[in-house]
């Protein structure tokens, strides 16, 4: 059996393997096609192009994975099947549960190396890639340039904490501000309120409005307060820039990342449905290539006459119906029609049972 297995996995890991290459292949070109008029017409530089391409290629592979799990699923199973091996596989006793197990142990494998890769090398490419659409995409950018920004939290040097309750970029003026000063142990030593802050750029400070200055004992106990009615220069120990860098979609973010972003929302008491939903779809998403491979196996064997291309027809249809039903998902989460856990994974369980169901009643 342990050939059997090494037979199965190789044929499988092999027609992956081209399949996810072709993919890749297919989407870089369409994408460059698709954005070739805006790189003409901002005037992005070669090197620039050819940099916003090598930090795209894990995205694609990321996009591609199901599709070429699915590929692979129905080609290796269908040309085994085509070539009566099945059928002999069947006869000495080998039950498609048997057969489907080494398949499935790696759309199980490929799960986490899609959840690890998103984490990691996607959500870096994606925030180079906006990073480079921002700067040098001032024509028909797809990544829109925020200017007005809402609840922004930053950290400074470990110790410092501040939080911007709106901020337009343009005129660098923001509204409701406070900053935290924190001690080694955690203990809060001073928190400044503000009404607002406007940026000086001829002096490289801020101008702020309406503040009061509170310094703590050790104890938590008042120890100074400052307050001004009018304008003052305070050196914050920010600029624009550190504003405008937390402006990061949840494409450009990790796990990990969210989880802090989320948390940081939810002390300020702001809504993070958006933000939760995105985060739990990181981790549905991954396990699309499992699900794949349990809706692609019964597809070939279900029809033993030209089950491949029954199969191949039938998995395109699949998956496009299962991308449809993870949109639809993510849309009544956000809407909050929905809890968040449930839009995420509300595909993935419609379509693994479905994928189980048509394996328990495919003949074994």
């Amino acid at each position: 059996m342990k050939k059997l297995d090494l037979y199965l996995t190789r044929q499988f890991l092999v027609t992956l393997l081209l399949t996810l290459t072709g993919f890749v292949c297919v989407i870089l070109v369409v994408d460059l096609i698709e954005n070739l008029d805006r790189f003409i017409d901002n005037a992005i530089p070669a090197r620039i192009t050819l940099k916003y391409y090598i930090y795209a290629i894990p995205w694609f592979l990321n996009i591609g994975l199901p599709m070429s799990m699915l590929i692979s699923t129905v080609f290796s199973i269908g040309l085994m099947a085509k070539r009566n091996e099945l059928t002999a596989m069947k006869a000495t006793g080998i039950s498609l549960y048997r057969i489907a197990l080494p398949i499935t142990v790696i759309g199980l494998i490929v799960s986490f190396i899609s959840f690890e890769l998103d984490n990691t090398w996607v959500s870096k490419g994606n925030a180079v890639r906006y990073n480079i659409e921002r700067e040098y995409m001032k024509r028909r950018s797809r990544v829109k340039h925020q200017t007005d920004l809402r609840n922004v939290f930053l950290q400074k040097n470990e110790k410092t904490h501040i939080f911007i309750g709106r901020y337009r970029s343009d005129t660098t003026i923001g509204r409701t501000i406070t900053a935290i000063a924190l001690e080694e142990e955690g203990i809060v030593s001073q928190r400044m309120d503000a009404r607002g802050i406007a940026w000086q750029d001829s002096l490289e400070t801020w101008l702020v409005t309406d503040f009061s200055i509170r310094q703590f004992t050790p104890t938590g106990e008042v120890e100074n307060i400052t307050m001004s009615r009018g304008d003052t220069l305070l050196p914050l120990n920010f600029t624009p820039e550190d504003i405008t860098q937390q402006s990061k979609t949840p494409d450009e973010m990790s796990f990990a990342d969210l989880t802090v972003r989320i948390n940081q929302l939810k002390e300020n008491g702001v809504d993070t449905t958006k933000w939760e939903v995105d985060r739990l779809f990181k981790v549905s998403f991954a396990f699309t290539n499992l699900i794949i491979v349990l809706f692609g196996l019964p597809l070939v064997v279900i029809k033993p006459k030209g089950g491949l291309s029954f199969g191949a027809g039938m998995g395109i249809f699949v998956i496009f119906i299962y991308y449809a039903f993870i949109k639809f998902g993510m849309s009544m989460g956000y809407k909050a029609i929905m809890p968040p856990l449930m839009s995420a994974w509300m595909g993935n369980v419609v379509f693994s049972i479905g994928g189980v169901l048509l394996l328990v009643f495919t003949r074994k």
